[in-house]
């Protein structure tokens, strides 16, 4: 599928692209910050596994000891080696317990930092970035990636860096004390052992790749079937989107099973591998006791290093896989981090002009797509302290000037200034921190009431927050509810009408105060008795700021300073209300149409 133009989506890797190193690369800064936490347990990591690996030698010495005198026996190997194998073994554990304690804040601190990073980076991203993305499939790329930070830290510190310590301890050890014969074995058994590994996960990579992609794609599916389950049921299509959900889950089923069946391939084969080494390793400690050069000791000793070896190099190949999956699902949420901001601050970037403001826009031209152009030469002027009103028929661009106002995008032509100053030298958190807007369609937290107002300004007091009701309306509906302001309005403010939602909406805009206020149909779902008390606190609100009001009812912008006409994304006619209606153009056109919609309605 080819991307849109101005895409802000990162590309996807490419089957069996894989880059281990990279991703490391990308972690390690998270882990800086812990480096001697991570060396303590290191060094916790090291003392065990040296304990571990004496305890066969340990053994081997009790069972030589055997052979000599009851007598000597009954003092020589109690008293001194039993005593040595119970502490080797409880330093094995003690260290063991240590690593742990001393890693445990690096794993879940590193996992937080991750997370953090990627939310505030996915909030800086542009609005185009968000709207060409499903939401489901994204949060659980981020949930993956987040899960997989700890386990492929978690596998490294305390499966693979033990494992390898200890295999390097036991391959030194059969060097130093037997024929060259039994490290050659062990080093073959599991040099073959990672190369087939190794060889075949590969293969499977592109296997596990699939399968996840199918998963989000059937998780998107879900979500944004569950999201709009009113309009499901208004056109009865759950069978629909039953059947749609079916399909992607058959995808992901077909997938999945390839995957299963490739990883017996891989453990059949790790299987024949192990016990081919240890066959030959037994196999030779057999013939060097029957030939006298060994001890009981010493085949007792060979046995429990295999054995040693055998657990840890068996479950390394589960180990390989885990991480190779770990370290795909970090690469695709660093994919998110890698995506460049399509809207950022200059360095030199300053704050927010001090009030009042004038707002321009000079010669705008603006299009989401370069194929076709939303905005031409925009030209509005509002004087600060003054009200400027766009109306005009829908799909005309109006709420675009919102969009730009607030830089989701920015101009692709011409300018947009505050008191002369172009808005891409402003600071993105300083300028919408002087803007407020009652949008259209009104999307609410998943809390209660009294949350949604407050979240226009977090700190303001429980009075502040109710006064603000007040002003929109909402305060006697409010208190009589059950939970009162404490009432939850359900997943993006379902529970609410359409019209609660944009009084809500209107009282947190209130709450924030701002130099700026835009009402982008703001009273488009409310009854008309409401509007009109509505309508005279938007307007008690907007003296002394400059507003910019987009609308459709013509009837709530009849007292404007100035009303611009916008069709097809050109200005087509600009004047008050008296001024519009004398021209006997597009404006006095739409205003008897809605006269005769009124008293027919």
């Amino acid at each position: 599928m080819r991307r849109p133009p101005n895409s802000a989506l990162p590309e996807p890797a490419r089957p069996g692209e894989f880059r281990p190193l990279a991703t490391l690369a990308k972690l390690l800064p998270y882990l800086w910050q812990w480096r001697y936490r991570v060396g303590a347990a290191l060094i916790c990591l090291i003392a065990a596994k040296l304990s571990n690996v004496w305890v066969p030698l340990v053994l081997k010495r009790i069972i030589d000891s055997l052979a000599i005198t009851p007598a000597q026996a009954f003092i020589v190997v109690p008293a001194a080696l039993l005593l040595a194998y119970g502490l080797l073994r409880f330093s094995t554990s003690l260290f063991t317990e240590l690593r742990e304690i001393l890693f445990a804040r690096v794993t879940q601190g590193a996992v937080q930092a991750v997370a953090l990073t990627v939310f505030r980076h996915l909030h800086a991203l542009s609005l185009r970035f968000h709207l060409e993305r499903q939401t489901g499939g994204l949060t659980r790329d981020i949930e993956r990636g987040n899960r997989s930070i700890s386990s492929l830290i978690n596998f490294a510190i305390y499966s693979i860096l033990p494992t390898l310590v200890e295999v390097a301890l036991v391959i030194g050890i059969l060097l130093y004390k037997y024929e060259a014969a039994y490290a050659l074995i062990a080093a073959a058994t599991l040099t073959a052992y990672i190369l087939y590994t190794i060889k075949v996960t590969n293969w499977r990579t592109a296997l596990r790749r699939e399968a996840n992609e199918l998963d989000s794609a059937a998780s998107a599916r879900a979500i944004d079937s569950l999201l709009n389950y009113e309009t499901v049921k208004y056109f009865n299509n759950e069978d629909w989107e039953a059947g749609r959900y079916d399909g992607q889950l058959s995808a992901w089923s077909r997938a999945a099973v390839r995957n299963q069946i490739s990883l017996s391939f891989l453990n059949m084969g790790q299987a024949a591998i192990i016990a081919c080494g240890v066959t030959a390793m037994m196999w030779r400690a057999a013939g060097g006791v029957a030939a006298g050069h060994m001890s009981i000791g010493d085949i007792v000793l060979v046995n429990a290093f295999l054995i040693q070896l055998y657990a840890p190099l068996n479950f390394l190949g589960v180990l390989y896989r885990e991480i190779r999956q770990a370290l795909t699902d970090i690469e695709r949420m660093f994919g998110l981090l890698g995506t460049e901001r399509e809207i950022r601050d200059r360095a030199d970037a300053i704050d927010m002009p001090a009030g009042p403001h004038t707002l321009r826009f000079e010669a705008v031209g603006f299009a989401y797509d370069a194929r076709r152009p939303v905005l031409h030469e925009v030209s509005l002027e509002v004087p600060a302290g003054h009200t400027l009103a766009v109306v005009g028929h829908s799909g005309g661009g109006k709420s675009t000037l919102a969009r730009l106002l607030f830089r989701f995008y920015d101009v692709t032509v011409g300018a947009i200034t505050i008191n002369g100053m172009d808005l891409r030298q402003i600071r993105q958190a300083s300028l919408r921190q002087a803007i407020g807007i009652v949008p259209q369609d009104t999307v609410l937290f998943n809390d209660t009431i009294l949350y949604n107002i407050q979240y226009g300004r977090p700190d303001a007091r429980r009075e502040e927050v109710i006064a603000a009701a007040r002003a929109a309306q909402l305060h006697d509906f409010i208190s009589a509810l059950p939970d009162g302001y404490d009432t939850k309005v359900g997943e993006r403010g379902l529970k609410l009408s359409g019209g609660e939602k944009q009084r809500v909406a209107i009282a947190r805009t209130l709450l924030k105060n701002p130099s700026i206020l835009i009402f982008d149909e703001a009273t488009s779902a409310l009854d008309s008795r409401t509007e009109q008390a509505i309508q005279t606190q938007l307007e008690a609100a907007a003296q002394g700021r400059t507003a910019l009001i987009i609308a459709h009812r013509l009837s709530t912008v009849m007292n404007a300073d100035q009303i611009v006409v916008l069709e097809g994304g050109r200005v087509i006619e600009r004047g008050s209300h008296t001024e519009l209606l004398a021209l006997d153009g597009a404006y006095a056109g739409m205003w008897r149409l809605q006269l005769q919609e009124r008293a027919e309605g």
